[in-house]
């Protein structure tokens, strides 16, 4: 387990901050202790800094994880969010949407968000922009990205994509043996 590269954390941090913006630093600087990012075996994790000296006794071939697994990186350097850090992305979401209930069970079987279950969006929510999807009664499902912006739905039709799936709650279930 060892510290992100500068290049790391830069490509880390931009995707981090196409779902919460500017909150990253409420991710590290928590009123319950100083949290940091540490990358084992390409997958990079949230732990605490009191976890993180008590870890240190572990060696690096006998540990599996430690702390919550934000993503990995993929071969070619790129960063992939995974589902479990919903939990940790969901309260600063700056873009949200809402899924209506018919649609909510086809988003969680790893499908697109069409336009005739989209519930709500957040306001100003530009193309690309990464969202946190909300069920109507306020539970996190996942995350994706907006593929048209707010005005672009409210005019397109019922069968147009308006949410690119990338992650969902189901996730747990389908890649249960991968996730670690």
């Amino acid at each position: 387990m060892r510290p992100l590269t500068d290049e790391e954390t830069k490509t880390m941090f931009e995707k981090l901050s196409k779902y919460i913006g500017e909150n990253i630093k409420l991710l590290i600087e928590r009123p319950d202790g100083t949290y940091c990012f540490r990358l084992h075996n390409d997958r990079v994790y949230y732990i605490s800094e009191k976890i993180l000296k008590l870890a240190t006794n572990i060696s690096r071939d006998k540990l599996i994880s430690i702390g919550t697994c934000f993503g990995k990186f993929t071969k070619t350097q790129l960063f992939r969010l995974a589902i479990t850090a919903l939990d940790f992305l969901a309260p600063y979401a700056k873009f949200k949407v809402w899924v209506k209930p018919g649609g909510e069970q086809s988003f969680l079987y790893g499908n697109h968000i069409m336009k005739s279950g989209l519930g709500r969006i957040t306001e100003n929510t530009a193309q690309y922009q990464g969202v946190v999807v909300y069920s109507m009664a306020d539970v996190p499902l996942g995350f994706g990205v907006a593929a048209k912006t707010t005005q672009e739905c409210r005019r397109v039709d019922p069968m147009a994509i308006v949410v690119f799936h990338q992650a969902d709650i189901g996730d747990y279930i389908r890649n249960e043996d991968v996730l670690t």
